[in-house]
């Protein structure tokens, strides 16, 4: 079966058809590429360790307390003290980043001829593996874009900050690393102009199809553009309507966009109601988890910190967890042109994924409910497993998470998708996850731990919206793609 656009079957300024097309009046995906490769070896960017005496505006408070900056603002470096009845460790410490404010990670959309584009920016961040990396319009903290630092406001600031100049289609408050962060969020939102938008030169339209291709490049497309890319609306309503009473078949031609039976099953989970539990059940069980789980996460001095040693170059306990550094940064295109801060470090990658299985006929994701110290309340719905410091897991069997052996290698199963996805260069260094998405056979994985649920990707769109989806999940949906592509 043929769908061609030339009829009403998709409005080409929807967020679906979006997903799908690569055609960019501006620039075909090649050019694209060119110009991000040219941007990156244009780019005049050095970060160098440094010892933390030589950090600027940032110092130890007294006792070695925690690393502040001289504003107050920004964020803080502190101690955690936590304990918890949930998963084998019960009780530890260790350095966390304390940011209470809500920052603004926006995307400015736009439909132009008819076709909806989306306002890329390609911005280096000092702990980037890569340099630039694909950036949402506008990624700035309270602290940068209420000039803390005395420097430029974020282009394109005013479309999130004036709701005169533009249509607000999404707006979101989403957690950030629970495991890393204490209680922080950001607003993800995307804003939609009609005005004519002066195009600054580290900014590109794309469509959602050619930002989905991306995502298959390893660390290409950054943190916080694949947390507001996995707020949007896989299929539209209108779209939702028309699919239902179509037979989708294998093959199908969506403009000349060719569906793979995996797209029909994605498109079945996010369409049909009949997930294996209801929506009502779901939020039981949901409930239940944070009855039945409990944390303590107290502030402490850095000093304080049991089996962790700070000296002139780290914080650090051994070489299976983060440690925390300071760098110097000379950045040519950021609001600041130079400065120092601290970063989370961890070189040792981690691994993010998500096991899929059809149930009464639809697919169906494994989702987790997961107590980390930096969760705002309690519980988050996370991926199937997510955990970090891959090698060393591979290594010791007797501290593997549940389902590991989907995605080691040791089984024969069905990868639908695998990448490297950096986490925040802003304030981490290097930090990488491998991101997949495994299927497995109806017959397995019938009997689950409690804190296990199956839900549709139709569930899990819906309880996003309320923020429940930790950083990890998102970053996982944000993958999602309905098209047949090669890189």
């Amino acid at each position: 079966m043929h769908m061609s656009t030339e009829n009403d079957f998709i409005d080409k300024s929807s967020f679906f058809y979006s997903s799908l097309t690569l055609n960019n009046e501006f620039q075909n995906f090649e050019e694209f590429i060119s110009w991000f490769d040219q941007k990156n070896r244009d780019e005049s960017f050095v970060v160098n360790e440094i010892p933390f005496s030589e950090l600027d505006q940032w110092y130890f408070t007294e006792n070695k307390r925690s690393i502040v900056h001289k504003s107050g603002k920004f964020f803080r470096i502190e101690g955690l003290h936590v304990s918890t009845n949930f998963g084998d460790v019960k009780e530890w410490e260790q350095p966390i980043i304390n940011q209470p404010e809500i920052g603004i990670l926006g995307i400015l959309t736009k439909v132009i001829n008819g076709v909806r584009y989306f306002l890329m920016q390609a911005k280096m961040e000092p702990g980037n593996i890569n340099i630039l990396q694909l950036s949402p319009t506008v990624q700035a903290t309270k602290s940068n874009f209420s000039r803390v630092h005395k420097g430029k406001s974020p282009a394109y600031l005013e479309y999130f900050t004036d709701s005169s100049k533009s249509k607000v289609l999404i707006d979101q408050l989403q957690t950030e690393q629970g495991g890393r962060f204490l209680k922080k969020r950001n607003r993800n939102i995307v804003i939609e102009v009609s005005s004519t938008i002066k195009l600054l030169p580290e900014f590109r339209w794309l469509t959602l199809g050619e930002i989905k291709k991306l995502l298959l490049i390893d660390n290409f497309v950054n943190m916080d553009a694949r947390s507001v890319i996995s707020t949007i609306p896989l299929v539209d309503d209108p779209v939702i309507q028309k699919l239902q009473n179509e037979s989708l078949e294998v093959g199908m031609e969506v403009d000349q966009f060719r569906l793979s039976g995996f797209s029909i099953e994605l498109l079945n989970s996010v369409f049909k109601n009949k997930g294996y539990r209801t929506k009502d059940e779901i939020i039981s069980w949901y409930t239940s988890q944070k009855v039945n789980y409990e944390i303590s996460a107290k502030v402490i001095s850095l000093a304080e910190l049991n089996s962790w040693t700070i000296t002139e170059q780290n914080i650090f306990k051994n070489n299976r967890f983060f440690s925390v550094i300071a760098v110097q940064v000379i950045a040519g295109t950021r609001e600041v042109t130079s400065w120092t801060q601290p970063l989370i470090k961890d070189l040792n990658i981690g691994l993010l994924g998500f096991v899929l299985k059809k149930i009464n006929g639809i697919l169906h994701f494994l989702v987790q409910a997961k107590v980390e110290p930096g969760n705002i309340d309690t519980i988050e719905l996370s991926p199937s497993i997510s955990c970090s410091n891959l090698d060393y897991l591979k290594s010791n069997k007797k501290v593997r998470p549940c389902f590991f052996e989907y995605f080691d290698g040791s089984r024969e199963i069905e990868i639908l998708y695998n990448a490297l996805q950096s986490e925040e260069g802003g304030r981490f260094y290097h930090l990488q996850n491998r991101n997949m998405l495994v299927l497995i056979n109806e017959d397995e994985l019938n009997e689950l731990p409690s804190n296990f649920i199956w839900m549709t990707l139709n569930q899990i769109m819906d309880f996003m919206k309320d923020g429940m989806f930790n950083i990890e999940a998102r970053s996982l949906i944000s993958s999602i793609n309905f098209t047949v592509i090669d890189v």
